[in-house]
């Protein structure tokens, strides 16, 4: 169950019930793909940076180990001892990546596997049952997420498939939730709003798809290759034809200044890579900025990497060891950008909800965007 505890704007400060535990929203889904945040972090270290969910990927982990290896062993929370909610992403952005190796039909996705070669087929359905093997807190419905650019004629025909997939989502779901050997039955389905660019086929997918009672929406196949600015002109449009009362996701986004942009345009949920990939490339965040901390300047720098951070890194390490552990190729240095990294994430999301909740967010918006350009 989802509820709006207060709005500023068109910003919203909720929370969503879960078998699982309850989100306060705004939140950020630290990716972990294969069932592991990438950098060697665990989830006791997820526990103590203030992580609320954590995202997994279908069809990885359908490739390896197999759902059906992780049901055998009680499901995906019991597999990696995270007690906390889990989405599960369909497989569909992935299926879709792997052009020259699938073939899209009305049924679903026949594709290689990118590991082994083998043949796969996904559908509605294969996507529902993998999820339900890995019994997550919250389902993805399986989607086209069709290229960018892609012309208009193939942009309706998508989405009109994609809505078709949808009810077949829906439908399996129910009847998943529904068996007796069912791990979690109470879990959750979010439906995916795509349409590129092109916004009249944005909202009138949003209508359709809204029709459908579903637990939350997300707005899917954005940040594929379209501006900043474009992107944040299809969320105008289409947020509002979302139900408001339901979470919103926005897929695969982004920095911390797309995710400002994204919660004054009414999103609950984010999810991205980039904290984790930037920080395993020495990339960090603050507030004053990205900071590379290969840079020779940080050679003899005994501060932490930001002032007053209290995540791991920060309150026991200086710039300086941490670059010293990356130029010598030590793991250790990749975790403690990493942790540094997705304990920024989390904390802006809590400053974020702060915010809100104290009717602040354009002024904090403002000055957040302000100072990362420095």
């Amino acid at each position: 169950m989802y509820r709006i505890i207060t709005t500023d704007g068109r910003a919203k400060r909720g929370e969503l019930s879960t078998v699982h535990g309850t989100i306060q929203t705004p939140v950020f889904m630290n990716v972990g793909t294969v069932g592991a945040i990438k950098g060697a972090v665990s989830t006791t270290d997820l526990h103590a940076i203030g992580t609320q969910v954590e995202l997994s990927n279908t069809y990885h982990l359908h490739v390896r180990p197999g759902d059906t290896v992780i049901k055998k062993l009680g499901g995906l929370h019991r597999f990696m001892n995270w007690d906390r909610p889990i989405l599960t992403d369909s497989g569909g952005f992935q299926v879709f990546s792997l052009t020259g190796l699938r073939k899209i039909k009305e049924e679903g996705v026949y594709f290689n596997s990118h590991i082994d070669g083998r043949k796969i087929f996904m559908g509605p359905e294969e996507s529902m049952q993998i999820q339900s093997n890995l019994a997550s807190t919250i389902a993805m419905a399986f989607d086209e997420c069709a290229p960018y650019p892609a012309d208009r004629r193939y942009m309706v025909d998508s989405v009109n498939r994609t809505t078709r997939w949808l009810r077949r989502c829906k439908a399996e779901m129910t009847r998943l939730n529904s068996l007796e050997d069912t791990i979690n039955p109470h879990q959750l389905l979010f439906g995916i709003n795509q349409g590129g660019t092109y916004e009249d086929i944005r909202i009138d997918h949003a209508k359709a798809i809204s029709e459908m009672e579903l637990d939350g929406y997300a707005v899917g196949g954005l940040a594929v290759g379209e501006t900043h600015e474009q992107m944040y002109h299809i969320l105008d449009e289409v947020v509002p034809y979302l139900p408001q009362d339901k979470p919103t996701y926005l897929m695969g986004v982004g920095t911390p200044a797309n995710i400002l942009e994204g919660v004054d345009r009414g999103i609950d949920f984010f999810d991205c890579v980039y904290p984790s990939r930037n920080g395993r490339h020495g990339h960090v965040y603050t507030n004053h900025g990205k900071l590379n901390l290969f840079n020779a300047k940080y050679e003899l720098d005994d501060r932490p990497i930001e002032e007053g951070c209290q995540c791991p890194a920060c309150r026991n390490y200086s710039r300086a060891y941490i670059r010293h552990l990356l130029k010598a190729k030590e793991m250790l240095g990749m975790r403690l950008c990493v942790l540094h990294n997705l304990y920024f994430y989390n904390h802006l999301m809590e400053e974020i909800r702060e915010a809100i909740e104290e009717h602040r967010y354009s002024t904090f918006k403002k000055e957040k965007l302000e100072g990362f350009l420095q």
